[in-house]
């Protein structure tokens, strides 16, 4: 799994979007038992951080330290440093599985083996992402000219895996039908400048290049958004869910 994220850790824990309420509904009413749940990837710890409002312990995994060390706290969350696809965690531990925004970067057979030797006979798997929000006409313009013109080049191969929707994943599991979902919340213009700004892509182009590409688009971007205090904000949920048979 590679590691884009550590560099920009408080900034990915201050603007990325936080998941519904629906969403946590939605697994819990599939979920046999309510014991132990392991959230891989766990990044900012938003998704370990709800599941322990409702399961006995969490265990969040993370390959960046950095990331680990911006996740909110909790008596019944243990946060460790380790690799998805390669944990220490005993045969047939967790009820429940999951993984957000981040199982594109997994190397997929590696993975998945481990998640089938640690989640319990009957224990649910879910794959939780998000796509490219969508704000109004004028500032999306502005957004994919940033996403696809500026910064095309610049995006992780593994990118594909959300623009296909997670569709090309590899689901070894019984799949459950998912529910349409979305993030739905609301951003003043530097929440939205700071939420591109943990764009994986506009890293590798301020490394390749020496400067920020929101240079390039910021006074269109300014514009297009207007007078507006806030603005709602859409993002389409991605959702892969499947109980291990």
């Amino acid at each position: 799994m590679k590691d884009n994220f550590s560099s920009q850790a408080h900034n990915y824990a201050q603007f990325r979007p936080k998941y519904p309420q629906a969403l946590y509904d939605f697994l819990l009413k599939n979920i046999n038992q309510l014991n132990t749940v392991w959230d891989c990837a766990t990044g900012n710890g938003q998704v370990a951080f709800e599941l322990a409002k409702t399961f006995k312990q969490v265990y969040a995994t993370d390959i960046s330290a950095q990331q680990l060390s911006n996740a909110p706290q909790a008596n019944n969350i243990t946060y460790k440093v380790e690799r998805a696809e390669r944990t220490d965690f005993e045969n047939e531990s967790f009820d429940l599985i999951t993984v957000a925004q981040a199982i594109h970067w997994f190397n997929f057979e590696e993975f998945f083996t481990e998640v089938k030797r640690v989640l319990k006979p009957d224990g649910l798997f879910a794959a939780i992402g998000y796509g490219i929000m969508h704000i109004s006409p004028e500032v999306d313009k502005v957004v994919h000219y940033l996403y696809e013109d500026i910064l095309g080049k610049y995006w992780d191969e593994e990118r594909r895996h959300i623009e296909d929707n997670y569709l090309n994943i590899p689901f070894p599991f019984t799949a459950i039908e998912s529910p349409a979902l979305e993030i739905l919340t609301k951003w003043n213009f530097e929440q939205l400048v700071g939420y591109l700004e943990t764009w994986s892509s506009l890293q590798h182009y301020i490394k390749a290049n020496g400067e920020n590409p929101m240079a390039l688009v910021y006074e269109d971007l300014k514009k297009a958004w207007g007078n507006n205090e806030q603005m709602a904000v859409h993002f389409p949920l991605l959702l892969k869910v499947g109980r291990k048979s």
